[in-house]
């Protein structure tokens, strides 16, 4: 079926539509990701985002079970060059197609993706429609741009966990602020011998130090962390009474509690390509990211935290850590998964702070 991406700009992108879900709407992004398009699709980071994936070939290995990042589709809707016709894996349980079909996920393929690409680019991040019909281009412009907007309130509520739960009968107690994490990130803890108590975002500081937890990890999530005031107060009042550690939306998190800003990127970062340098030994570590937002160097208060790492690609930040206390905090994602970087070695800092 005839399918179309239409974005706020007026563009329209022309394709074909590969399930029964023939509207979507949601922020359009682009990811440079060549591997792991099962862990983006149900990544809680690109909940309500419309993806565009530049690698030309997707869905060749088919999903699996065990693969998911988190219980489900996160993505409003993909957009591909070219969906694999036969997919082939020994673990394959199911293709693409149906998986996203099942999940009420829009799908539109044989689209020029290097051309929207561009678009987003040269203008930014936006909002985008995948439909069936262009009768009322001017109606799908105006939902398009009302699509982004909607994108700015909270979206941790929607893929936060709704209770506490406990994992592993590790040693050290790691009590795990779920904004909407991946679950690569327990195996990480739990592969290092930890007790992990996750919580929900709404868990205020009392308690979470009720559990009286050995060190406090803040996840990462969708969205933008000035729309989750009651998650930065909670960080806030737990400084200074137990190690902190913060990933992603959870690093700027902690550098909102710190009193830095933050501001919103105009294509942010997603891909598994993205270099970093740490900035104590000029190293240079190849990162897996999915971020839209950024922290403000400047606003940082110097006398209490210094920024440790930074993009190689624009000079943002991408790590700082407190000058006097056990806090610190990446912007990437370091746990050890299938495609990504030999960072992990940041939940073993962290874990060393316990």
């Amino acid at each position: 079926m005839k399918g179309y991406l239409v974005l706020e700009n007026g563009r329209v992108f022309t394709g074909k539509l590969l399930n029964d879900c023939i509207f979507s709407e949601g922020e359009l992004v682009f990811t440079t990701a060549m591997i792991s398009y099962q862990d983006i699709i149900t990544d809680p980071s690109y909940f309500g985002q419309i993806v565009v994936m530049t690698y030309p070939l997707v869905g060749n290995v088919g999903f699996n079970e065990k693969s998911f990042a988190s219980r489900r589709a996160m993505v409003q809707g993909l957009i591909l060059r070219e969906a694999t016709d036969f997919p082939s894996h020994y673990e394959m349980e199911t293709d693409i197609i149906s998986f996203l079909n099942s999940s009420e996920v829009a799908v539109l393929t044989e689209v020029d993706t290097r051309a929207v690409t561009r678009v987003i680019r040269k203008e930014g991040v936006m909002g985008g429609i995948i439909t069936d019909r262009l009768d009322q281009k001017e109606w799908l412009v105006e939902k398009a741009r009302h699509a982004a907007s909607k994108l700015r309130g909270d979206l941790v509520q929607y893929v936060t966990r709704k209770n506490i739960m406990k994992f592993g009968q590790g040693s050290k107690k790691v009590a795990f602020l779920d904004l909407g994490s991946k679950r690569g990130v327990l195996d990480s803890f739990l592969l290092r011998d930890c007790q992990v108590i996750m919580t929900p975002a709404s868990t205020v500081a009392g308690d979470i130090m009720a559990l009286h937890p050995d060190g406090v990890f803040i996840s990462d999530g969708p969205g933008d962390p000035h729309a989750i005031p009651y998650v930065v107060e909670t960080v806030r009042e737990l400084k200074g009474k137990v190690p902190l550690f913060g990933v992603g939306l959870g690093h700027q998190v902690l550098a909102l509690a710190a009193g830095a800003e933050i501001y919103k990127l105009p294509q942010g970062h997603r891909g598994s390509n993205h270099p970093v340098r740490n900035l104590d030994n000029n190293r240079v570590y190849i990162t897996t990211q999915n971020h839209g937002y950024s922290i403000v160097e400047d606003s940082l208060p110097a006398s209490e935290i210094e920024v440790t790492l930074k993009s190689l690609n624009d000079q943002t930040v991408e790590g700082i850590k407190h000058k006097n206390l056990p806090i610190f905090s990446v912007q990437f994602d370091p746990e050890g998964y299938p495609g990504y970087s030999d960072t992990g070695f940041f939940y073993d800092e962290f874990l060393a702070l316990l």
